[in-house]
């Protein structure tokens, strides 16, 4: 028996003994499926087959890098089953099926920031890497397939959840594909929004600060009128330190001078006090908080937030 084999076994004993509170599934790609990498599928108990519902997507966020697609695989497995993360959290209180990719994070190509969807990971050409933003679309709908094929429809639009580095790669992700994302709520954000703005003070922004390249990058141009009405929910704790931007591979150093000169140093309350700011006179449909008293973590307050956001929208479709 092969190792995948014995792994999606695994998994699945994994799974039962902790009781997710529905099904779950480990989908590993087919040579001839347009994505690379597996992915997490959570189908909580009590999803409707009588009406259409809503999948949530939360990339994964492993805190770490490394070689072994393993560690990986098991902390996006966490991501996926437990209510401690925001996916999983609204998953449940909707009874809505939740997707999370195993996207690796390299220790040996440790400037490729997967799970933040940073600029090198968007340059990759000729590599499993190659546009994991359409990697993870194309996940979306091999688990509509599978939804289907259980009697569960699914709107084409996916409402996307993030935290920390998974945050960013949300907001990011937002920006390049409005199309796909119906609503989008995530936090830990470095103080940083990415811009939706092809200039500021006369300095080009170029991705990931900016919308300047993003046709060059994608071969689609930026949909800016869509993504300024998507509903979107952005937060950062007040007593959160953990800022991004001095390192090297989340930021490469012009990208870190043009952060630091045009939004701020400081990333609590200046640096997020001007994306608030910039998102607000370009008229984002967004609602973006500062919550006191709390750090890097999304408590509950936090969660019921995202979960009373959400609800409106799924209340609207």
């Amino acid at each position: 028996m092969n190792k995948r084999l014995i792994y999606f076994f695994l998994v699945l004993l994994i799974a039962g003994c902790k009781n997710p509170g529905g099904e779950f599934l480990f989908i590993e790609p087919n040579e001839t499926d347009a994505f690379q990498f597996p992915y997490f599928l959570f189908i909580p108990n009590g999803v409707t087959e009588n009406e259409k519902t809503f999948v949530i997507v939360e990339p994964n966020n492993s805190g770490f890098a490394d070689d072994d697609l393993q560690k990986h695989i098991k902390k996006a497995e966490r991501t996926a089953t437990l209510d401690y993360y925001l996916g999983n959290y609204v998953a449940r209180k909707f009874n809505c099926p939740l997707v999370v990719p195993v996207f690796p994070r390299s220790k040996t190509n440790w400037k490729i920031y997967t799970h933040a969807l940073d600029r090198d990971v968007m340059l990759q050409k000729e590599s499993p890497l190659q546009r994991i933003d359409l990697q993870l679309i194309e996940m979306f709908k091999h688990a509509q397939t599978i939804l289907k094929d259980k009697n569960i429809s699914s709107h084409d639009q996916f409402l996307l959840t993030g935290f920390s580095a998974s945050g960013t790669f949300a907001n990011r992700f937002t920006l390049l594909h409005p199309d796909w994302v119906c609503a989008v709520a995530a936090g830990g954000l470095n103080g940083l929004l990415m811009l939706p703005e092809d200039k500021l003070e006369q300095k080009t922004l170029n991705y990931p600060i900016g919308t300047n390249d993003i046709e060059k990058l994608t071969g689609r141009a930026f949909q800016k009128d869509r993504f300024l009405k998507t509903p979107q929910f952005y937060f950062m704790g007040q007593l959160d330190d953990n800022d991004a931007v001095p390192y090297d591979d989340a930021f490469s150093q012009p990208e870190r001078e043009q952060i630091l000169n045009l939004l701020g140093e400081e990333m609590l309350p200046e640096r997020w006090k001007k994306c608030n700011h910039l998102y607000k006179e370009l008229k984002v449909n967004a609602d973006i908080r500062l919550y006191e008293g709390i750090g890097h973590k999304h408590p509950e307050e936090i969660k019921n937030d995202v979960v009373q956001f959400f609800d409106e929208i799924i209340f609207q479709n």
